[in-house]
């Protein structure tokens, strides 16, 4: 089931799509994020010398949306590195929980935000500097929040053990203008199965990324992992 498209999203798609705009740096939206490739990557990164390479072996494999979060002192450095040096990526932040973190992360030059969770200060602080939020649901409470707020592309986070593929086929019902990516948990041997469903339109996953492949430098490893995701199929 697809999401209403707003003006924007229907005049950006018309004129060369998502992937066309985040290339030539237009404003992006929450759906051009999602629907770039089927798979977000989760990345955690802990040596700023990491992160460029890791953009170009992503990139390399048809990934180019990256989530890189907030969870070690670096990230901030990670993402202008990326900004700077991988313009082929469009470099987002990850695990933004309050205002000071989206406005820290668009200093560093991330192009859109994600949250593990949504309070109507983190969306007005994405809103009020022009950057796309995903924000994090668990509850039909969660969604109903974020939609009086006018977002309807959310991240379903921790998607497994949250109820996984069973609360999303029951949220189809009452929440159908919605897409969702569930974050948390999805691998590669679970991805299909949640990309299958009409109400999702990624997933979010750090198994691209994994942490042996960053100490050793193994950017060919990333590159093939970041194949098998972009060629997963989807639903929407």
């Amino acid at each position: 089931m697809a999401l209403k498209d707003s003006t924007q999203d229907q005049n950006q798609h018309r004129s060369g799509g998502a992937a066309e705009g985040a290339a030539q740096g237009a404003a992006l939206t929450s759906t051009d994020v999602m629907r770039d490739a089927p798979v977000i990557p989760v990345i955690v990164l802990k040596d700023v010398a990491h992160a460029v390479p890791m953009a170009r072996a992503l990139v390399a494999g048809g990934i180019r949306m990256l989530e890189v979060t907030l969870r070690t002192p670096q990230a901030l450095a990670c993402m202008e590195a990326i900004a700077r040096e991988v313009p082929e990526a469009v470099v987002g932040a990850g695990t933004v929980r309050s205002a000071a973190d989206a406005q820290a992360a668009s200093r560093a030059g991330a192009r859109f935000a994600v949250s593990p969770g949504f309070t109507p200060a983190v969306g007005r602080a994405c809103r009020d500097l022009g950057l796309p939020l995903l924000p994090g649901v668990a509850t039909g409470s969660e969604i109903m929040m974020a939609q009086e707020e006018g977002f309807h592309a959310l991240k379903f986070f921790p998607a497994v053990q949250a109820g996984g593929l069973a609360m999303l086929k029951a949220w189809q019902g009452p929440f159908g203008d919605v897409v969702f990516c569930p974050t948390g948990g999805i691998q590669p041997g679970n991805a299909a199965e949640f990309l299958a469903l009409g109400n999702v339109a990624c997933v979010g996953g750090s198994w691209l990324v994994p942490g042996d492949a960053l100490e050793q430098g193994d950017w060919a490893r990333v590159t093939e992992l970041a194949k098998a995701a972009a060629a997963m199929r989807r639903q929407v």
